[in-house]
């Protein structure tokens, strides 16, 4: 894992991490510790981290360890569940979203540089 990846533990941490993601982006990456794909799309995850850590932030949930987690995403979110599935939110609602192998590092880096990124200086 990565240390800049959290992981919440409870919806009171999921609930702060989307109302934060009105300041800075979230990228949060639901993972299945039994599915070989999911191991690639977190692979993937890392190395977008390892390349051009962008200011976003970065959140797992682990579907088997984490199953109440998983499942207020899906519902605070309006998403289908899937992993692997890497959701980018800003102000609490997807903005892009990718599952399976379509998770991969420049796909992170594409979405997070064209879909969430805001000016600093905007309105100023």
């Amino acid at each position: 894992m990565h240390p800049d990846i959290v992981c919440p533990q409870r919806i009171e941490d999921l609930d702060r991490l989307l109302a934060q993601s009105s300041d800075r982006p979230l990228l949060l990456f639901k993972h299945s510790l039994t599915c070989g794909t999911s191991a690639e799309a977190l692979d993937e995850l890392v190395d977008h981290l390892r390349e051009d850590k962008l200011d976003a932030r970065y959140a797992i949930v682990t579907v088997q360890s984490h199953r109440e987690l998983s499942n207020a995403v899906s519902v605070r979110l309006g998403v289908r569940h899937e992993t692997p599935q890497a959701l980018l939110i800003r102000d609490g609602r997807v903005i892009w979203s990718a599952s399976h192998f379509r998770v991969t590092a420049a796909a992170v880096q594409s979405a997070i540089r064209s879909h969430a990124i805001r000016s600093s200086g905007a309105g100023q």
